[in-house]
């Protein structure tokens, strides 16, 4: 685990409940996610009014509500630290161009020489840090986050608001 063990996510929980079931698929990259994300975060919250941030790790709950993108986030011991509510909007090309870009490499291993595979996989992880930097611009002032971990939390956003 790299950096402050205090500036870090300790847990995470997704709520779907608003969202329709999702496919053995979303809910296995969603189970890998979360284990890489709790394996290796950074997450630091700004001190307002003065004050400084109450010290993590922090639990945070993923969801999508009234089509906003939730971040609600607690101490480990259950005090409510910041709840952000993010347009999901800024997000929706990118989701949309990373499931179809992960639609051709999937079918690209089953078919393609490993140079093809290859080039795809590199658009892949090209569009991926797009939604992570979006993660981190849309975040600024709210949390600050490494690039590791908004890359893991945009492959949860992914399974949220998979279309």
């Amino acid at each position: 685990m790299k950096g402050n063990a205090k500036n870090r996510i300790g847990r995470i929980d997704i709520d779907d409940s608003a969202l329709p079931p999702p496919t053995p698929e979303m809910e296995q990259d969603r189970r890998v996610a979360v284990f890489d994300l709790l394996e290796d975060n950074s997450f630091t919250l700004p001190g307002r009014e003065g004050q400084p941030a109450p010290a993590g790790p922090y639990a945070l709950v993923l969801a999508v509500r009234d089509k906003r993108l939730v971040f609600d986030i607690a101490t480990e011991g259950g005090e409510k630290v910041a709840e952000f509510h993010l347009s999901l909007g800024p997000f929706r090309q990118t989701v949309k161009d990373y499931f179809q870009i992960c639609a051709s490499y999937f079918d690209a291993v089953k078919r393609l020489p490993p140079a093809q595979i290859e080039a795809i996989d590199m658009a892949r992880r090209g569009i991926h840090n797009e939604g992570a930097r979006t993660l981190q611009e849309r975040l600024e002032g709210k949390a600050e986050i490494d690039i590791d971990t908004a890359r893991r939390l945009f492959t949860l956003i992914c399974a949220l608001i998979q279309e």
